[in-house]
């Protein structure tokens, strides 16, 4: 059996399941100060009677309903499998001079452990 003699890009590895629900974690708990903060620039500004009051508070409450229901959906979410950023989709399309040998190569076999 012949050896694929094209690099493996560690890039497109997924994240470890434990990296992954630490980001996820993360990301939660900055979703849940942002009520929070919302809660208490409400409460201020209640107290404080400040001008256009109307206005800010309805911010405020868009803020402590719709973050909290985001942060759970998302820390629910697995991350995709494809990374989406730019430069990742530039070097995935480039096209790269190989060798004739290479090029005609069949792709590599890949064992999913989903499937």
């Amino acid at each position: 059996m012949k050896r694929d003699r094209r690099p493996v890009l560690i890039t497109d590895a997924r994240q470890s399941p434990k990296a992954e629900l630490r980001y996820r974690e993360i990301r939660y708990v900055l979703m849940m100060s942002v009520r929070a903060v919302c809660l208490v620039v409400a409460a201020i500004l209640v107290s404080a009677r400040v001008p256009l009051l109307w206005l800010w508070l309805p911010i405020c409450f868009v803020g402590m309903l719709v973050v909290p229901w985001l942060a759970v959906i998302w820390a629910n979410d697995r991350l995709s499998r494809e990374p989406h950023w730019l430069g990742h989709r530039l070097r995935r399309h480039a096209t790269v001079n190989e060798p004739a040998a290479l090029s005609t190569a069949e792709a590599p076999r890949v064992i999913d452990a989903d499937e």
